[in-house]
C-alpha cells in the first residue's frame, strides 16, 4: 500500500505547493482512494510535480465540509476528465461558518460550489452516516461517537440554519480505515469529533486492535493543555509506529508529538510517501 500526501499546509519539495488544507492519496489492492482535495487547485498542481495521474483515482471521500478539504473538487474534477463516486456524509452541504473569539462576523468556510456543478463534471454522490466498505481493506467511519470526556467539537464552529446560527458537532466528520499486515493504517481529515474517539471507533468497526499508522489532521491546534497530554498518553497506549499528524494539529502540538514519540512521529507534508505492507 502507498500513501501520499498531496496537500497540507507544508510541502516538502521546492516546486510543490502548501496550503491551509489537506488531500491524501490511498493506493491498495489497485485501488486508488484520495481523501480530501485541500482548498485549492494545488492538489492538481501537487500530482503533477509527484508523477501520479489523477485519472486513476477510483473514489473520493470527503472527511467533512469544511472548504480547506472541499475547495479543490472543481479543478480537481476538471483535470480527472472521468464520472468518480464522492462518499460523504450528508451533512457537507451544510452551510458552515466559523467565528474565533473577538471576531465581529461569521465567516463562511463551507463547500464552495453547488452539488450541481459538481456533478455537472462527473461527480457522483453517496452521503450517508454510516461507514461504507469501499473494499475488503478499506472503509470510512462513518460518524464518530464522541466517548472520551475531554475531546470536545471545536465551539468556534457553526452552522447556519433558518437564518440562525447554531454550534456545528461536525456529524460529517470521517477518517479512512485501512487493514494492513501490520495492523490498522487510520487516515483522517480534521478529526474534529477527536482523534481518540476516531482510532477507537476504527478498532470496532473492523474488530482489529493493533493501529500501525496514524495520518492526517488530529485537531489539537485549539486544544488545552490537559487535552494535549490526555490525548498523548491514549495514543502511547495504542503502540503505534508511525505518527504522521499535520494540518490542523498545531505547532505546539505537534512539537509535543515529536518529543514523545521520537522516531515514530514524522511531518507530514505535501509530497511524503508511505509504502506499509
Amino acid at each position: 500500500m502507498n500513501i501520499i500526501t498531496l496537500v497540507e499546509n507544508t510541502a516538502g519539495g521546492t516546486r510543490l505547493l502548501a496550503e491551509w488544507g489537506l488531500g491524501i492519496l490511498v493506493e491498495l489492492d489497485g485501488l486508488t482512494v484520495l481523501l480530501d482535495s485541500g482548498e485549492s487547485g494545488s492538489v492538481v498542481h501537487n500530482a503533477s510535480e509527484l508523477g501520479i495521474d489523477l485519472s486513476t483515482i477510483d473514489k473520493i471521500v470527503l472527511s467533512h465540509g469544511h472548504c480547506d478539504h472541499t475547495g479543490g473538487l472543481r479543478e480537481l474534477l476538471m483535470a480527472m476528465r472521468k464520472h468518480v463516486e464522492i462518499i460523504a456524509h450528508p451533512d457537507i452541504w451544510d452551510a458552515k461558518y466559523g467565528k474565533l473569539p473577538g471576531e465581529a462576523e461569521y465567516r463562511y468556510i463551507g463547500m464552495p460550489f453547488q452539488r450541481e456543478e459538481l456533478e455537472s463534471l462527473g461527480a457522483s454522490f453517496t452521503l450517508t452516516g454510516e461507514p461504507v466498505w469501499i473494499s475488503d481493506r478499506i472503509v470510512t467511519t462513518g460518524e464518530i461517537p464522541l466517548l472520551t470526556d475531554y475531546e470536545k467539537v471545536d465551539p468556534n464552529l457553526y452552522v447556519k440554519k433558518e437564518g440562525t446560527f447554531q454550534s456545528d458537532p461536525v456529524r460529517d466528520d470521517m477518517a479512512l480505515v485501512i487493514k494492513t499486515d501490520h495492523g490498522l493504517a487510520i487516515v483522517t481529515g480534521c478529526a474534529h469529533r477527536g482523534i481518540i474517539n476516531t482510532l477507537r471507533h476504527g478498532q470496532k468497526l473492523t474488530n482489529v486492535e493493533t493501529i500501525d499508522t496514524v495520518l492526517g489532521g488530529t485537531h489539537l491546534i485549539r486544544a488545552t493543555q490537559e487535552q494535549t497530554e490526555l490525548t498523548i498518553a491514549e495514543l502511547k497506549q495504542f503502540g503505534i509506529q508511525r505518527l504522521g499528524a499535520s494540518h490542523c494539529t498545531g505547532f505546539p502540538a505537534t512539537v509535543k508529538l515529536a518529543q514523545e514519540f521520537g522516531e515514530v512521529f514524522f511531518p507530514n507534508n505535501a509530497g511524503t510517501r508511505l509504502e506499509i505492507g
